[in-house]
C-alpha cells in the first residue's frame, strides 16, 4: 500500500477544509423542521434487496475529525514553517480536491500543491499526517458496540486513495469497510449525486440508513435526501442521539 495525505472534506479555504476547527467538539443543532421529521419516520422493510438477514439499519461514517482526528489545523502548518494564514494563500486552490475525487495522482499533487510550484517533501508532509493520526475519544468503543450488535457500517467520505495511510495505522477496517470514499466514485459531499450512488450500491431506502457527519452541510444534504442524519459533536451526544433513534449501542460487558 502506498501512503497517503489524508484529509476529508476540504474547504476553499483551508488545505483540505473550508472552515477552522478549534477542537474536536462541535455545536450540535439541528433544524427542528427537518431532524424530527426525519428522525421520526420508522424503518422501511420496502428494500430493493429484501434480504431478512440483513440488520436495518445501515451506518454511513463520516471519518476526519468524526472517527479519527485531523492533522491538518495544528500539524500541517507546523511542518511547513508556516501560519494557517499563510499555508492557505500559498496553496492551490482546487489541487486537493482534484486528488481527493481521484482526477490527478500523487505525483501531480506534489507539482501543483502550492501555486508557485516549489518543491516538498511530500514524503515527510504524509509522515507528519500520519503521526497526527488517532481516534476521535471514545468512538472505539462505540464502533466496537455497534459492531458486537451486528450492524453494517461503512465510510462515506472525501478522501484521496491516501485513505489508506488511516487504515495503515488505526486500522479502521476492523469496524467498518471503506465503501465511500470521493476518490473512488469522483463525487464529494454534498454533492447529492454522490448520496444517490450511496443509496443504489447499498439497495435500501434512504430510510434505512444513517449518516453521521461532522459537517452540518453534509449532514442537511443527507436529509434532502431521505437519510437520517447526526451532526457529530461528541461521542457522548452520538451514543445519546443513536440510542433515540433506536440504535442498540449496548455491549456484552454492560449487559452483565
Amino acid at each position: 500500500m502506498k501512503y497517503l495525505l489524508l484529509g476529508t472534506a476540504l474547504s476553499p479555504i483551508s488545505l483540505f477544509h473550508t472552515k477552522p476547527k478549534s477542537n474536536l467538539c462541535f455545536n450540535f443543532k439541528f433544524k427542528p423542521s427537518i431532524s424530527i421529521t426525519n428522525m421520526s419516520l420508522p424503518f422501511s422493510n420496502n428494500n430493493k434487496n429484501n434480504n431478512n438477514q440483513r440488520k436495518l439499519p445501515i451506518l454511513l461514517f463520516d471519518v476526519m475529525d468524526t472517527l479519527v482526528r485531523d492533522p491538518f489545523y495544528h500539524d500541517v502548518p507546523a511542518f511547513f514553517g508556516m501560519s494557517m494564514k499563510e499555508l492557505i494563500d500559498c496553496k492551490h486552490p482546487t489541487a486537493w480536491i482534484e486528488f481527493e475525487k481521484g482526477l490527478i495522482d500523487e505525483v501531480e499533487l506534489a507539482r501543483k500543491f502550492f501555486k508557485d510550484g516549489r518543491d516538498f517533501d511530500l514524503e515527510g508532509l504524509k509522515t507528519c499526517m500520519s503521526n497526527g493520526y488517532s481516534y476521535i475519544e471514545g468512538i472505539q468503543g462505540l464502533l466496537l458496540a455497534l459492531k458486537q450488535n451486528n450492524y453494517e457500517i461503512h465510510a462515506f467520505t472525501n478522501y484521496p486513495i491516501w485513505y489508506q495511510l488511516i487504515e495503515d495505522k488505526l486500522k479502521l477496517s476492523k469496524y467498518l469497510s471503506w465503501t465511500f470514499c470521493s476518490c473512488i466514485n469522483g463525487k464529494r459531499k454534498p454533492n447529492t449525486e454522490f448520496y444517490m450512488e450511496v443509496l443504489s450500491h447499498l439497495e435500501v431506502d434512504p430510510v434505512n440508513c444513517i449518516f453521521v457527519d461532522d459537517r452540518q452541510k453534509n449532514v442537511e444534504a443527507a436529509i434532502e435526501v431521505g437519510i437520517r442524519g447526526v451532526h457529530f459533536k461528541n461521542v457522548n451526544l452520538l451514543r445519546e442521539e443513536l440510542s433515540l433513534i433506536g440504535i442498540d449501542i449496548t455491549t456484552d460487558e454492560e449487559d452483565q
